[in-house]
């Protein structure tokens, strides 16, 4: 059957979830995950929780899911490894040179690819499992198809988000809360900038960017029947009654093989809901995804309550259990029990008295073993054996009883026997050249002049796409000396790969064998088109270890996190080729919503749209590859009079990266990254490489 996963953001929530059905549950420890807001757990509280999980057979899943800097690898292992010594079923993670040092440390326990990952076609989920992971957890944007494609042909299992909040942002590639308020979703701390107002060209009383809470309680079965593992609740961040009643609907439509009841439907919105739930992107269909938060439902504390005090106030959670018990002349009284997991206690009595009246039958055994009331057992099969003329007080069989219970809980709550090993050494650092290549990226084809071909750059990167259709217009670099890299889209689904992997042979028989990959997924399509890999900044190259990932891959060049102090990329071990972005407005979410059908009513591709916030920041729009939207900053990344930093860190490469510029910008701004100008833009900043994140 199909397994329920249920958030625990608490040691009560826990309990709550359990006690309502949950299959197994999710929690983040210390402050490696992506809910660094939630209480999360003591390393005390989780081995109590773990315990408690496991004796009531729920599974447990810790969420290392963030970005890890190299200062702090070490005690992301260390927390691994506690999970891992104390029972944990698996690790969530999403940081690449994470993957790679508990895998080396701890080689035994399963781990699973976060949604931060970006996983979202079978490409990902292969790339997933040839690095040792056991599970994908998909996308939340994929369709009932194109979940059915991935989870009927993947080598490991698929988890599928079924419930709860929806980000207008790909996982992972999110940096709209970092870039303006430097509170990562990268790293546990998004702040919620989408669910903010906005003006798209009206008045500021619109939220463009909040989308309605997902809801897949009534397709279920559709799930199943696609060959998903797992289905996922999200909630950490909410109160453990939620969890316990969201949990308990899904879990009896789950078990029970139905849909929900109209009570159940209105009661998951009562607790929580944006104006109602969608199942739009599970549909294909995108319009009407659009809700905010209202007041809290008048009959919610009601329903809150009562929920707390089902779960509070008993076992509603019961392991079915067998005893057998021997009562012989001369023999400590003894009793048996095992579960159907193939744990065995056996607990022992006193010697049984000689009787002076009634004594011991097997009857009366079996009724007070039976007595499992209060504890999370359910006896489901009673034998006793019992001599005759044999007596013992009943509070002495109760006495064994307990033992039994406490015995058996025992055998549950043991946690297996993994290998256990040191951290693996910070990765080699292969020494930079002293000048480092000069990169322009440009956006559309009207950047791509002779005047800055005449800058002859080493390398220009132009997006697949437009390269394959326009490649005149590269031709002139190519003349110059400038090696012309491909661009791939973040986000490319199984139903849309072949037609990039048409522009990449197009493009490989024109000469280019570079490509720039931002998601794992991608770099089977560029390596079967005979191109080389270079990594772009949505891999979230955040340490030494994950460039060591990308090197081992089969990747030339990696991309600095641009969350990443300027001093952490200079301290980075590079053993490869690793470059960064100077100039440009960075990327604030990709999307497949599009705002500009949603602001105009109508499709305007050809023209970027604009996002403004309460400060009056306004954020360029830009179609993406697939309808999708890229949100730009407001502010323009410029580096230039800090030459003496960039060229002490070590980089390979000095990225210019184009996008809303006008094609003589991009000119006077390059001209002034060269010292041919003193070309300075408006509206400058910094980014995060003197800042830092949270």
């Amino acid at each position: 059957m199909i397994e329920l996963l249920s958030p625990a953001g608490s040691p009560e929530s826990v309990i709550a979830a359990v006690q309502n059905g949950a299959d197994a549950v999710y929690m983040g420890m210390e402050d490696f995950n992506a809910r660094r807001g939630a209480k999360n757990f003591t390393n005390e509280e989780f081995l109590k929780a773990v315990r408690y999980c496991h004796i009531r057979g729920c599974k447990v899943y810790v969420t290392l899911n963030t970005l890890v800097s190299d200062r702090e690898m070490e005690g992301a292992v260390n927390a691994a490894r506690i999970a891992s010594q104390a029972g944990a079923d698996g690790i969530i993670i999403q940081d690449l040179g994470l993957v790679k040092a508990i895998r080396k440390s701890l080689p035994d326990i399963p781990l699973h690819a976060s949604t931060q990952m970006s996983i979202h076609n079978l490409a990902g989920v292969e790339a997933a499992a040839e690095m040792g992971l056991t599970r994908a957890v998909l996308a939340r944007e994929l369709s009932l198809e194109q979940i059915r494609f991935i989870s009927k042909n993947a080598s490991i299992e698929t988890e599928v988000f079924v419930h709860g909040a929806l980000c207008f942002c790909h996982s992972g590639q999110c940096y709209m809360s970092s870039l303006i308020g430097r509170r990562s979703g990268n790293r546990g701390m998004c702040a919620q900038p989408c669910r903010m107002q906005y003006s798209l060209g009206g008045r500021m009383d619109d939220y463009p960017l909040s989308l309605k809470d997902n809801c897949l309680v009534d397709r279920l079965s559709e799930l199943e029947e696609a060959g998903v593992a797992c289905i996922k609740i999200e909630g950490r961040m909410k109160r453990p009654e939620y969890s316990a009643i969201v949990t308990g609907i899904y879990s009896k439509a789950l078990k029970e093989h139905r849909q929900p009841t109209p009570e159940e439907m209105e009661m998951l919105e009562k607790v929580f809901s944006r104006q109602g739930f969608t199942q739009g992107y599970f549909d294909g269909d995108k319009q009407d995804m659009f809700g905010v938060r209202g007041e809290p439902d008048k009959d919610s504390d009601k329903i809150f309550a009562a929920a707390r005090k089902a779960y509070a106030d008993g076992e509603l959670r019961r392991v079915p259990v067998h005893f057998y018990t021997v009562a012989e002349k001369g023999e400590r009284i003894k009793a048996i029990a095992f579960d159907n997991d193939g744990n065995k206690a056996v607990a022992y009595g006193p010697v049984p008295e000689k009787a002076r009246r009634q004594g011991l039958t097997e009857a009366y055994l079996t009724e007070q073993m039976f007595k499992t009331g209060g504890t999370p057992y359910n006896c489901v099969e009673n034998k006793a054996k019992a001599e005759p003329g044999l007596f013992l007080p009943a509070a002495e069989i109760n006495e064994l009883r307990r033992k039994l219970v406490s015995e058996i809980s025992e055998r549950r709550a043991v946690a297996p026997i993994r290998g256990n090993y040191r951290m693996p050494p910070m990765p080699a650092n292969v020494p930079a050249i002293s000048d480092p290549a000069v990169i322009f990226q440009v956006r559309t084809e009207e950047q791509l002049t002779p005047e800055l071909a005449a800058l002859k750059p080493d390398y220009i990167y132009v997006p697949a796409m437009v390269m394959a259709e326009h490649f005149e217009l590269i031709r002139p670099f190519v003349d110059n000396g400038t090696r012309p890299v491909a661009v791939l889209p973040r986000v490319i689904t199984d139903n849309q790969a072949n037609e990039v992997f048409s522009a990449l042979q197009k493009l490989f028989d024109y000469g280019v064998n570079e490509a720039l990959v931002g998601n794992l997924g991608h770099a089977f399509m560029v390596t079967a088109a005979g191109m080389k890999l270079r990594g772009d900044f949505g891999l979230n190259s955040f340490n030494s270890w994950s460039l060591e990932t990308l090197k081992e891959a089969g990747f030339m060049s990696a991309t600095a996190s641009f969350e990443l102090r300027l001093s952490q990329i200079k301290s980075m071990a590079k053993p490869l080729d690793t470059e960064m972005i100077v100039y440009g407005r960075l990327p604030l979410m990709v999307s497949d919503q599009c705002i500009m059908h949603h602001s105009a009513g109508r499709c305007t591709c050809q023209t970027p749209g604009q996002l403004s916030d309460r400060m009056g920041n306004i954020f360029p729009v830009v179609k993406e590859f697939g309808c999708r939207n890229v949100i730009y900053n407001a502010h323009k990344l410029y580096l230039v009079d800090k030459k003496e930093d960039l060229y002490s860190a070590g980089l390979w490469g000095l990225r210019l990266l184009f996008t809303t510029e006008s094609p003589r910008e991009c000119v006077e701004v390059a001209k002034g990254y060269m010292g041919l100008s003193d070309y300075k833009p408006n509206v400058l900043t910094r980014g995060l490489y003197y800042r830092g994140v949270d």
